[in-house]
């Protein structure tokens, strides 16, 4: 972004030294120059350059997890914070859910056309059938092993719901009988990580493994990380690789779909050691990571280089979440009713 305004400041200037008495072969040097400079500006910059711009949210709550469709989107977070937005995300309006005592913690919300589902802890379990205009609770077992902390509606009636300990649950019937997918809970998650086609990543509480799941399998398989930092998360890439997030400011990559063999890992100097906390994919070639103070890397080039974004923005805040809905749309969620939007 700084060498963006440097280039922006070296046009001006060329621009300056033009308007004066110079001799023909200076002229036609600085404007060639100027020429090759336009260039870059149009052609060179980032596609990111400007884009992300904060978004105010009607409540200081930490935002946990985003479901967008279209202009149509929903948030949750701590305090049960439940908002919704009809304009891409430009303004969020807050809805109430009357709950009873106590003070939920909203994790995750999911939509199949107007059925929706959303789950949080101390266990709780919500279910509506008209777009979220009222929402419903549906009783847990006391039984259940760990909170619930992620939910996807799969279709009609039909939703898989993941706990904090590993349990994974699916239901055909609106949530009134759900059958366990795996005989066994893996242990404290850190975090959870799910694919569109189904697979698991779990993160040990501390960083020190990690295991995962995927279906058709009765249990869930336990890896040793294969570097001396912690795992502070996980996931799939679009083409069935595997990222890796390790504490210190560090990323890696699978060579290939499995867990076998591992590209060397990358920690870019100007993350100055600040852990990462998630990443995403804006397109195949374009990759997003975000971290603790603020911290917000791009890479242009499926991951071989990395700088750093975002700086101006004052974020002053840990940047939990990144999300993209197509190329031309993302969201990062951060502590104290941050919210971040990037649109062309």
């Amino acid at each position: 972004m700084r060498s963006i305004s440097g280039m922006i400041r070296a046009f001006l200037f060329l621009r300056v030294m033009l308007r004066q008495p110079l001799p023909t072969f200076l002229r036609s040097t600085l404007a060639t120059f100027l020429g090759v400079l336009l260039s870059c500006l149009v052609l060179c910059t980032p596609a990111a350059a400007a884009q992300w711009q904060k978004v105010a949210l009607p409540t200081t709550a930490t935002p946990l997890e985003l479901w967008m469709e279209g202009d149509h989107g929903w948030l949750v977070g701590s305090n049960a914070t439940l908002l919704e937005t009809t304009d891409g995300g430009l303004t969020w309006n807050p809805h109430t859910i009357n709950l009873g005592e106590g003070n939920y913690r909203f994790e995750s919300i999911s939509f199949a056309g107007q059925e929706g589902w959303l789950v949080g802890r101390p266990a709780l379990l919500l279910h509506t059938d008209d777009g979220g205009t009222t929402w419903s609770r549906i009783g847990l077992s006391s039984k259940l092993p760990g909170d619930p902390i992620l939910i996807r509606a799969l279709g009609p009636n039909t939703a898989e719901m993941s706990t904090d300990i590993g349990a994974i649950y699916r239901t055909g019937d609106r949530g009134q009988n759900w059958r366990a997918l795996v005989t066994q809970a893996v242990g404290t998650a850190r975090n959870l990580y799910r694919s569109p086609d189904g697979r698991y990543i779990a993160i040990s509480a501390k960083g020190n493994f990690y295991s995962t799941w995927a279906p058709g399998e009765v249990a869930w398989t336990q890896h040793n990380r294969n570097n001396s930092k912690r795992v502070n998360n996980m996931g799939y890439t679009p083409d069935g690789r595997v990222w890796m997030l390790n504490r210190g400011g560090q990323l890696q990559f699978t060579k290939s779909a499995g867990l076998e063999e591992w590209e060397k890992p990358i920690a870019p100097k100007t993350a100055r050691g600040i852990g990462f906390l998630d990443l995403a994919y804006q397109d195949e070639q374009n990759i997003w990571v975000t971290g603790g103070n603020s911290l917000l890397m791009h890479s242009n080039d499926a991951g071989k280089t990395w700088h750093r974004e975002a700086d101006e923005l004052e974020i002053g805040a840990n940047l939990y979440r990144i999300y993209f809905f197509g190329r031309d749309r993302g969201f990062i969620l951060g502590q104290s009713g941050t919210l971040l939007r990037y649109a062309t």
